[in-house]
């Protein structure tokens, strides 16, 4: 839900960057000799008011194809990918900005170009206990947004969907970890929880990560590390349901670590 109302939002935002006016009405013109801007109207007619995604692609193709030096084949190409985002075929418009992106990278349409394509992973996140190539790509391609135009709007976005997709990788580390826990295979799950303590430190899952450390150290018999996990899970996070439930699991199999900490 979350993503599909982001969608909308970026739809009005491409609308408003790129349309100019729009007035062909629902005329089938003949692009040989119908003149670039009057095509590129009919086709945002056809996108925004008609909501006929596919025409409207065959449209901004056409501008494209037959008059490729014009500046309203530029914004045709812009505007092609966005009705393929819009359409949800999002191989097709990543194919249109990368090509456009190649041959024009100093364009005015540049950032927009980068933002939309990092949407068009973005859009394709998918449930963590999945394959999370495509979170991996979206993160990139999303930093890629925030650092190259660090002032623009789309940074600022960017910022907030990276958030998210950080969270989907970091969660996902969390469940190969608890897979190869139920597996008795405690050094591999021992890597996947650390690993959300080393790269995603900002997401929610350090505090399970940090107890679930705790957890294998007492399954493996390894008392001291698990107190040191414990502890740390304790003075970053003392608030925290797996902090209590840290302590409690240590209360219960390292009685001794709890009795030391209250002498103190």
């Amino acid at each position: 839900m979350y993503i599909l109302k982001k969608s909308k939002r970026i739809f009005i935002l491409g609308t408003l960057i790129l349309l100019l006016s729009s007035c062909a009405g629902k005329t089938i013109l003949n692009p040989e000799t119908t003149s670039p801007e009057v095509l590129y109207n009919h086709a945002l007619d056809l996108l925004v008011k008609e909501r006929e995604y596919t025409k409207a692609i065959t449209v901004f193709d056409q501008i494209d194809r037959y008059y490729p030096y014009s500046r309203w084949a530029l914004r045709a190409q812009i505007m092609l990918a966005f009705s393929y985002y819009i359409k949800r075929e999002y191989d097709d418009a990543v194919i249109v900005l990368d090509r456009f992106l190649q041959l024009y990278p100093g364009n005015y349409f540049a950032p927009y170009a980068y933002y939309l394509k990092a949407l068009c992973y973005y859009a394709q996140l998918s449930d963590t206990h999945r394959d999370q190539k495509m979170t991996q790509m979206a993160l990139e391609a999303l930093t890629e947004v925030a650092q190259r135009f660090p002032d623009t709007p789309y940074a600022a976005d960017a910022r907030i969907k990276m958030v998210l997709a950080t969270d989907y990788l970091a969660a996902q580390e969390i469940n190969i970890g608890l897979f190869y826990l139920k597996r008795n295979e405690h050094i591999a799950a021992m890597n996947r929880f650390s690993n959300v303590i080393r790269n995603y430190q900002t997401t929610r899952y350090v505090q399970e990560a940090l107890y679930r450390l705790t957890e294998t150290y007492l399954i493996l018999g390894l008392d001291d590390e698990a107190q040191k996990s414990a502890a740390v899970l304790g003075y970053n996070y003392p608030s925290s349901l797996w902090y209590r439930k840290a302590y409690n699991l240590m209360k219960k199999y390292v009685p001794s670590s709890i009795a030391k900490k209250q002498k103190r």
